[in-house]
């Protein structure tokens, strides 16, 4: 987990684009189930496999957060100032708010219905006693929050790119795969 002065561990930034790619897969597999219709077979698979890649985002921030908290952060030259530092720390906070709370809170809505939690030929325990009304409770704040979701992920792509672009520092160089 070393890190170079100037860039992130080989760890770290495989598990970051690894994550990306893992969200969107998540992503993708709820929106492109709406091109079958309710209760058709393609469509329940597409929502298993959404169900198996969130619960896979939980694990595999566990890591993440590993790397994060015992590796060390190369600096960024130039410095940020320190209302983007503020800004930086919030917006990484929620985004790991993002990549733990979506997974459980999916796990608990499924939990909530009566549903099983599939997990790649497994079914995991229930989070909590079956109540239709809290299930339905919980889907629409996990709508709400994948949906402020897509922002958050798009406004950390648009600021790495604002660092690189704009500001000229190496925010962004610091996390690309490669010398």
């Amino acid at each position: 987990m070393n890190t170079s002065p100037s860039r992130y561990s080989t760890l770290t930034i495989s598990l970051h684009w690894l994550m990306l790619l893992l969200m969107i897969a998540v992503y993708a597999t709820i929106e492109l189930r709406v091109m079958f219709p309710k209760g058709a077979p393609p469509r329940e698979a597409i929502k298993a496999l959404h169900f198996m890649l969130g619960l896979c985002v939980l694990l595999l921030v566990v890591p993440r957060l590993v790397a994060r908290l015992f590796g060390t952060t190369p600096a960024i030259q130039p410095p940020m100032s320190g209302l983007m530092t503020f800004a930086a720390k919030g917006a990484h906070l929620a985004l790991y708010g993002l990549m733990i709370g979506m997974p459980i809170l999916g796990w608990m809505v499924l939990s909530a219905s009566g549903k099983p939690i599939p997990f790649f030929g497994l079914n995991l325990p229930a989070l909590m006693a079956e109540n239709k009304a809290l299930g339905k409770e919980l889907k629409e704040i996990h709508e709400v929050v994948g949906t402020l979701g897509y922002y958050l992920i798009g406004l950390h792509a648009l600021a790495a790119l604002y660092h690189h672009y704009v500001k000229r520092d190496n925010t962004l160089v610091r996390m690309l795969p490669g010398g």
